[in-house]
């Protein structure tokens, strides 16, 4: 699945890069994790991805042994599609591949619809870690007794996941709070899953130039950042006040306090929320709760985060979501957010703007200014799927119209020609589509896209401002300045240096280490049957001449240049049949 899943998805970024040059390899290191490597490669036999162990094979194995490679495995029913499969594989292999497939899942962009939407099903629950191990921690992070810290804690968890648990406690105060810790160790865990993922990449990239699009080093390199960002909690207390400090004045909205003092990267103390889940439909009912204005509360906050502040809570799932008296929305987990930049913000604006107004030339110079379009071979084909997927929806009302459903197609556009969008705006995509789903969940003719259009509106506004383009203004001609006073000194430096024979051009090969190996290969393999088939002719001479020491009456010189022919013969049959495989 893997494998399929780079087959079909566009560059994170744009261009290979040399596997040394981005993560070196660490041998040292990797012979200590045999076990969990062994491990991996069962679990991928296990569920039928036999191919993505086969790629990996020849590389593996000349560096370790036969031995890495499992000889069989269990197998699944194969009456499960792929994606199911490496739904269950990645649940298996545990915490870092949980998470790695849930990131996945919001990467439309890059993975088809199918696999994205069983990936999203990924359950994250696992047993509860000790108490005894809770206190521990609390007492090693916090460098005090839990009773000093607290008054009380819940010696059961409110939810336990791969990464951490949670507990209810109580304050000496009174105020009600929850912590979260960390798991023991999980960090280890995850490093060294990083690793054996970084090895893994680098040998598809070796093995699969011609089949993989998307650079499989660079999809693990962000994961490697994402994940290290979720492991520190006081990252995500930070977020929790960044949240707080926009929506101080809403009071539609709850962001519960982080507590820094009671903190630390593996232990987080904030506010206990009492509400309901989003998508307790029952519960709310029950309490009276206005489920349509809870729906359009949900939608304003996300697009407020989004198109206001540029930075956004990206996984606003209906767990995430509670819901307190008189409909207040209050998220939870902080953990996953996004940042927007204004020029990015300017452009997804534009976008809109262009499929509302039906202006196809307007959508491609939004691209243009996200960068995504630089590697585009077939300009002509690009503008005429943007151009039919715009008259698509021009004109359709409103009330008809869906989020999902226009960036779903959005993706496929996208997939087709190996576009992968910027990561924080895939992420906020993917948090518009889920926002959308909870909408309709509540209030099944919530009304989406008439609740980002006055967004867009204001962004067009803000974009022509006199004020605002004069200041632009300003700093192009700033920057016009400082070009008029650093090029006169630029030329008469590069003059200095072709009139010294200082200037040199430097050319880069990139991907070529598969075809110069392949190369060495076919050289050796040359010379080695130029000196067998020299051993055989001097030995047949020698057997001509009857002189020295003999055997069985013939020359013994002639025959042990037969029998070492034979074994180097034998030698680079194996060679052969093994290169082969």
């Amino acid at each position: 699945m893997l494998k399929d899943m780079l087959r079909q998805n566009a560059s994170l970024t744009h261009c290979w890069r040399k596997a040394s040059d981005v993560m070196p390899i660490r041998i040292g290191r990797n012979w200590r994790h045999m076990r969990r490597y062994r491990q991996i490669l069962s679990v991928l036999i296990k569920y039928g991805f036999g191919d993505v162990v086969d790629i990996t094979r020849k590389d593996l194995i000349g560096r370790f042994g036969d031995k890495i490679i499992p000889l069989f495995g269990k197998h699944v029913d194969s009456s499960m599609s792929r994606a199911e499969r490496l739904r269950y594989a990645a649940e298996e292999l545990g915490p870092t591949f949980v998470k790695l497939a849930q990131v996945l899942s919001m990467r439309p962009d890059l993975i088809p619809p199918d696999v994205a939407t069983e990936l999203q099903k990924l359950q994250d629950e696992v047993s509860p870690f000790s108490y005894e191990e809770v206190r521990n921690i609390i007492k090693e992070e916090l460098k005090q007794e839990l009773e000093t810290a607290f008054s009380h804690i819940d010696e059961q968890p409110l939810a336990a996941a791969s990464i951490a648990q949670v507990h209810r406690a109580t304050l000496h105060d009174g105020r009600q709070v929850v912590i979260k810790i960390q798991r023991p160790d999980i960090e280890d865990v995850i490093n060294v899953d990083l690793e054996i993922l970084s090895d893994l990449a680098r040998v598809l990239v070796r093995y699969s130039l011609n089949s993989v699009v998307s650079d499989p080093i660079a999809v693990v390199e962000e994961f490697n950042r994402s994940i290290h960002r979720e492991l520190d909690f006081l990252s995500e207390g930070r977020n929790i006040h960044r949240f707080g400090q926009m929506f101080t004045d809403d009071p539609t909205v709850l962001i519960p306090s982080f507590y820094p003092e009671l903190s630390s990267s593996r232990v987080l103390v904030m506010d206990f929320v009492d509400g309901i889940k989003a998508s307790d439909l029952e519960e709310l009912e029950r309490k009276g709760l206005d489920r349509t204005v809870i729906a359009e509360r949900g939608a304003q906050l996300i697009l407020n985060q989004v198109f206001k502040h540029g930075f956004f809570h990206a996984d606003p799932h209906p767990g995430n979501i509670m819901v307190l008296n008189d409909n207040v929305i209050a998220p939870l987990d902080f953990g996953m957010v996004g940042n927007l930049d204004e020029p990015t913000i300017e452009a997804l604006g534009s976008v809109l703007a262009g499929i509302i107004h039906k202006d196809t030339n307007r959508v491609l110079r939004a691209f243009d200014a996200l960068d995504i379009t630089h590697d585009i071979v077939n300009r002509i084909a690009l503008r005429s799927d943007i151009n039919g997927f715009v008259s698509q929806y021009y004109e359709v009302p409103l009330q008809e119209l869906q989020i999902s459903d226009i960036l779903k197609e959005a993706f496929e556009i996208f997939r087709a020609h190996q576009m992968t969008l910027p990561a924080n705006l895939s992420l906020m995509l993917k948090a518009l589509i889920t926002v959308e789903g909870l909408g309709r969940l509540l209030h099944p003719d919530f009304d989406m896209v008439s609740e980002v259009r006055p967004y867009i509106s204001r962004l067009m506004y803000r974009r022509y401002d006199p004020r605002r383009r004069f200041r632009d203004l300003l700093n192009v001609f700033d920057d016009f300045s400082n070009l008029v006073e650093e090029l006169p000194q630029g030329l008469r430096d590069t003059l200095r240096r072709i009139n010294a024979g200082e200037l040199r051009i430097q050319f880069e090969h990139r991907n070529l280490e598969k075809l110069i190996k392949e190369f060495n290969q076919s050289s050796n393999r040359i010379s080695s049957a130029v000196i067998i088939a020299a051993l055989i002719i001097g030995s047949s001479l020698v057997m001509q001449v009857p002189s020295g020491p003999n055997f069985f009456g013939f020359p013994l010189l002639g025959i042990l240049g037969y029998l070492v022919a034979s074994v180097l013969g034998l030698i680079l049959l194996w060679n052969i049949f093994r290169s082969k495989r």
